[in-house]
């Protein structure tokens, strides 16, 4: 049901390179790429990511609640993701381990301070 997610940046270029170099690692590449509005993924078939600067011209801003949860194959690939997340320039919300029976977890914001994080279920 879900095409895409969308998050905004007040800096183009460097959210651009966090999240080419971050998704790059989880096989994801650039679908669409404009001046304002880029969107990475796997396939057409999957949802994507996207960071955009805001359409009415005002700053971004950080949703209080709002997160976007990203699938890992392994809890390997959540622990080695995250930290891969902070080393970039993202900050830790959380690190990895297990939050419930099953679920596998680790939290960071990206430079613009929007809240992501990298599951394993099972």
């Amino acid at each position: 049901m879900i095409g895409y997610v969308s998050l905004g940046t007040n800096d183009m270029q460097r959210a651009s390179a966090f999240y080419d170099t971050l998704l790059g690692e989880m096989g994801a590449k650039r679908t669409l790429n404009f001046d304002r509005f880029v969107i990475w993924g796997k396939s057409e078939a999957e949802p994507a990511l996207a960071v955009c600067t805001p359409w009415d011209g005002k700053r971004a801003t950080v949703g209080n609640g709002v997160m976007v949860a990203l699938a890992c194959a392994d809890r390997a690939e959540v622990d080695r993701l995250h930290a891969r997340a902070l080393a970039l320039g993202g900050t830790d919300e959380g690190a990895p381990g297990e939050r419930g029976p099953g679920f596998y977890a680790a939290y960071f914001r990206d430079p613009d301070g929007n809240k992501l994080n990298f599951f394993k279920i099972g």
